[in-house]
């Protein structure tokens, strides 16, 4: 860790006014986040969305000597208690959550999960769990307990709580993300499974320490939830609430929601049954359903894709270059296919889909790619 680095990533978070886009926007313009607080304004003024106001809030900054102070308390806090500070460009940063428009510029870490594992799931709902709610979620976890998957949830009650102990009772790794800082756990009450979680998994936050636990934090928190995993599986939930909203957030980064059905009369099912009903999640009954919808599904049997795979000979250049870009990188994101064969997302959809018709490759949820 860069301590002095760190000082002034620290305070470019504390500047009001300055929100994570920006700040994102800043770091690729200037370098770094101490390069931010020696540019000119010039330079300042050269980044996208930093005019004249943004500049000058961060000319006042530099000589704000409060926000420094403040930066070298946390700094004390975060190497007493071993914590990980996640900048957007460290490679440990949650590398989902970094594709997000709206992740984070800093995160603070208590664990020793990976938080880039291959398979990452959130297990969410109401905190009024129903027992069906409970069961079903401890159902989930220990069929999923052989595949190595990292289980993400809110630490709060109910839905959240069982979760994390039920990945904890099946060896998996769990992480908690908090709507507050790593001085205080709330609620109190789950002090032993967060305890247990530090060293299976981790305690994960976006705010510093001396972080209340507010209402408008939560929301803020559902969105690290959301960015950082595959898959967000509702359990059970009312109409309205946080995993909604997580729920939502996850649509809107394209992330694979899933939903457990319940009773229509069920105050705690409906919804789930509403996000089903309006396409935002997919049913599902099982683990294996969602293994399979994944495409995580494993089998004694399954196939290893050759590399010496044949390629039809009528297939077009671009097709022969997919087609071997995928064998090479399976799966593989569309963005990637792009990026790599230099197409534009309208062409690179046209010949992925007569490939798919053609049934040499398939779709996976997520817009990823594998041969068929």
């Amino acid at each position: 860790m860069n301590a002095n680095e760190l000082l002034y990533q620290i305070n470019l978070k504390q500047i009001q006014g300055i929100g994570d886009a920006i700040a994102k926007n800043l770091i690729a313009y200037c370098g770094s986040a101490s390069a931010v607080f020696k540019a000119t304004k010039n330079e300042l003024l050269k980044t996208p969305q930093v005019g004249e106001r943004v500049a000058q809030i961060i000319l006042n900054a530099r000589s704000n000597a409060k926000i420094f102070k403040r930066a070298e308390e946390e700094i004390k806090f975060i190497e007493e208690e071993n914590i990980t500070p996640l900048f957007f460009t460290d490679s440990n940063y949650p590398n989902k959550l970094k594709h997000c428009n709206d992740a984070p510029i800093l995160l603070f870490y208590k664990g020793n999960a990976d938080l880039n594992k291959e398979k990452i799931i959130a297990v969410i709902g109401t905190r009024n769990a129903t027992d069906y709610g409970k069961q079903l979620t401890e159902k989930l976890i220990t069929d999923l307990s052989a595949e190595n998957i990292l289980v993400v949830s809110g630490l709060a009650y109910g839905i959240d709580v069982y979760a994390h102990k039920a990945a904890l009772a099946n060896n998996l790794d769990t992480v908690g993300v908090l709507g507050h800082g790593l001085d205080i756990l709330y609620p109190a009450l789950h002090a032993n499974v967060a305890s247990k979680m530090v060293n299976q998994g981790g305690l994960l936050t976006e705010f510093m320490s001396q972080t209340n636990p507010g209402r408008e934090n939560f929301p803020k928190r559902n969105r690290i939830v959301a960015g950082m995993c595959d898959a967000v599986i509702v359990v059970e939930s009312k109409i309205t609430g946080g995993a909604l909203i997580t729920a939502e957030i996850a649509h809107t980064y394209n992330r694979d929601v899933f939903a457990f059905p319940g009773n229509a009369e069920e105050e705690f099912s409906a919804g789930c049954n509403m996000l089903i009903k309006r396409n935002k999640a997919s049913l599902i009954e099982n683990a294996a359903d969602l293994l399979y919808a994944m495409g995580w599904e494993q089998t004694e049997n399954k196939k290893v894709k050759s590399n010496q795979f044949a390629l039809p000979i009528n297939l077009s250049d671009d097709e022969n270059q997919i087609i071997n870009l995928i064998k090479d990188s399976q799966p593989i994101h569309v963005d990637e296919i792009c990026n790599k064969l230099q197409l534009t997302p309208g062409k690179a959809s046209g010949l992925l889909l007569q490939l798919e018709f053609g049934n040499l490759i398939k779709s996976l949820p997520g817009k990823l790619y594998t041969l068929n």
